[in-house]
């Protein structure tokens, strides 16, 4: 797990260099990628914006964000900046586990003189919050590179700092699908190999004793899960 969680580090910290360098490996993919025969769907899904898509309207319409809420997002990346939070009215927390990326956050934040909760940098399984602390959450595009363990270690965390009955909005790889499968070419290709290989009958039985499946829809290479805090 550990070496997991430092290779997904370097790999985005890696991004982030690059990217303030302007340079987006996406479109520096090697022609074994390039030539696959499931490229193009890869492509139309960065079209469409489909690839881990953390801005949907229908995230927000199911978290409903008010003023007054906390908002967690777990495996959080660049979110903020690109996926409409900062527009929320909820208090914004982001979690990730790439120093660089918090730190570039932070950037942000201080340039637009966002009011925020907080930015930390750490493993969303085992975060600083206190137990029930947050009325809504996300945890979108960050699942896959685990395995079993750690992924239940992770919605146990989300279920111990989430309010009960509070609402949650995850994603896991839709595994076997063409979609899934070029993405995950390409994710190895990053350095952030996708080891999370579990069936969603077993990630539906993971999830039971934790939280309630309201409804899930795919979105390209994901499945997302429109969830709510089971406790008492």
């Amino acid at each position: 797990m550990k070496n997991q969680l430092e290779l997904v580090s370097k790999s985005y910290d890696k991004t982030i260099e690059l990217g303030r360098k302007g340079i987006d490996l996406y479109k520096e993919l090697p022609e074994f990628i390039t030539n696959h025969p499931n490229y193009p769907l890869f492509q139309k899904m960065q079209m469409e914006g489909t690839l881990s898509d953390s801005s949907r309207q229908e995230i927000m319409d199911y978290l409903a964000p008010a003023k007054g809420m906390e908002f967690v997002d777990l495996g959080c990346c660049l979110n903020l900046m690109f996926g409409g939070y900062d527009h929320w009215p909820s208090r914004y927390h982001g979690v990730d586990i790439s120093g660089k990326t918090i730190e570039l956050l932070r950037e942000f934040v201080a340039k637009n003189q966002l009011v925020i909760g907080s930015l930390y940098c750490g493993s969303m399984h085992d975060t600083l919050y206190e137990a029930d602390f947050f009325d809504i959450g996300a945890c979108i595009g960050s699942l896959e590179y685990f395995e079993k363990d750690f992924v239940k270690e992770a919605i146990r965390e989300a279920h111990r700092i989430i309010k009960p009955w509070g609402r949650f909005v995850l994603d896991i790889p839709h595994i076997g699908s063409p979609e899934c499968e070029i993405s995950m070419i390409i994710e190895d290709y990053m350095g952030r190999t996708d080891t999370f290989h579990m069936s969603v009958q077993e990630f539906d039985d993971m999830l039971i004793d934790y939280f309630e499946i309201e409804k899930t829809e795919k979105v390209g290479p994901m499945i997302q899960y429109f969830l709510r805090c089971k406790k008492e």
